[in-house]
Formats: structure tokens, C-alpha cells, sequence
């Protein structure tokens, strides 16, 4: 028999990265997303990286986890929100979510994608203007606070270098399965929700260093896996 018949079909993943107006100064995006993408092709999956927002939006079908990488679109200062709003992108990541793909948000994407309603629903959290807010980058203990949860089962916690977003809004609907402490105040750090889709957020990974951590290799290999139901 073909050794291609035998082989399950690894399942697919689109890594959303941020370019042009979803990129920013700080973040080094591309190198970040190869970080992810290398994590999950080590753990099976198929993975694309889209370094068009907008494009990985409108082609979702087929593709059981979506995870964003991206910058704020907005940081320039306000705008109407049909201002940026791409429909065909919108329309693709309504549909998407609809049918329950998997989503892994992660550090700055908790600011993007503002001009579509259906993520921020999804991810029940942002970083809020004005009241979020980090300290310098540093080396961090994040602690895991639901070891109940496949995402983090068995799991004490994780030493990581990295920005620690602190302050973020966080819905009432959200799991908080770790957080972070400065000054004695802790702060959530990777949460999920199951509704409308499954999708984990986690706000570690600033830049390349971040991913030198395996405990937050580990993360996001598991939040994948849970998200897209693999």
C-alpha cells in the first residue's frame, strides 16, 4: 500500500503576520511567525505563512487553526471603523469562526484586527488604550493558574523573556489558565474561551527570544492542538 494512503492528513494551519499597515516598529512579526510556524511543523502540522492579513483572512476554508500575529491597524490614531474594514477579509473570518476553526492569538494581536467585530468576540480580550500597558521587556515567570485545562495540565508554569502586558481588558466569558505578577499585582496572561469558537490567547511573544523558552514552545504547540480540536 502507498505510504501516502496510510498517513492521516496533517491537519492545516495559517499563520496571520503583520505587514504593511498590520506591522509596527517594535515587533519582529516574521521572525516571530517562523518561531510558531517551526513549532507547530514539529508537532505535525501543515502550516502557511500569510504575510498579508487580509489575504490569510479571505482564505480560511479548508483550515482548521488560524493563528494571528499581527499589529494594531489603528496606531495611527482613530479612524472609522469602515475605514480599513476589508470585506471579502471580514466576510472570511466571519464564516470561518462560524464553523468553529481554531484561533491562537498571540501578544499584539490583542490589538489587532479592530475593524472586524467577529475577532475580537472570538478572542474576548484586547489591549485597551490607555489603561494596558507592559514593563520593560525582562526575564518572566508566568504562573499557570488552571491546571485543569488541556492547555496547561501538568504544567507549573513558564520562564520566558518577554514584554508582560499587563492590565488588559479580559471578558467575563474567558478561562484564565495563567497569569503574571509586577509589583505584587497579578495580571492574566493566556486565557481561552470555547464560544463563539475555540481560541486561546496568549500574550507572551514579543520577539525571538520569547520562543528559546520550552515551556512556551510547549504553550503554543498545546493551544493549537486544543483550539482546532486535534
Amino acid at each position: 500500500m502507498d505510504s501516502a494512503e496510510t498517513q492521516p492528513e496533517r491537519p492545516r494551519a495559517t499563520i496571520a503576520t503583520g505587514t504593511g499597515r498590520y506591522a509596527d516598529p517594535w515587533h519582529p512579526f516574521p521572525e516571530t511567525s517562523a518561531c510558531i510556524a517551526a513549532a507547530l511543523r514539529d508537532d505535525g502540522w501543515n502550516v502557511t505563512i500569510d504575510d498579508d492579513v487580509d489575504h490569510a483572512l479571505a482564505r480560511l476554508d479548508g483550515v482548521d487553526l488560524l493563528v494571528v500575529n499581527a499589529g494594531d491597524p489603528w496606531r495611527h490614531g482613530d479612524v472609522e471603523l469602515e475605514h480599513f474594514a476589508d470585506p471579502v477579509a471580514d466576510a472570511g473570518l466571519t464564516a470561518a469562526i462560524a464553523r468553529g476553526i481554531g484561533i491562537v492569538a498571540v501578544h499584539a494581536s490583542l490589538s489587532t484586527l479592530r475593524d472586524h467585530p467577529a475577532w475580537r468576540e472570538a478572542i474576548g480580550g484586547e489591549w485597551e488604550p490607555g489603561r494596558s500597558w507592559h514593563p520593560p521587556i525582562a526575564d518572566a515567570h508566568v504562573r499557570v493558574v488552571d491546571a485543569d485545562h488541556p492547555v496547561t495540565e501538568g504544567m507549573p508554569g513558564i520562564d520566558v523573556f518577554d514584554e508582560r502586558y499587563s492590565d488588559l481588558a479580559v471578558d467575563d466569558g474567558a478561562r484564565v489558565l495563567a497569569e503574571h505578577d509586577v509589583d505584587g499585582t497579578a495580571h492574566a496572561a493566556v486565557w481561552v474561551r470555547e464560544q463563539p469558537t475555540r481560541a486561546v490567547v496568549s500574550s507572551l511573544g514579543h520577539d525571538a527570544r520569547a520562543y528559546d523558552s520550552p515551556e512556551h514552545v510547549a504553550l503554543i504547540q498545546r493551544a493549537a492542538r486544543w483550539a482546532a480540536r486535534v
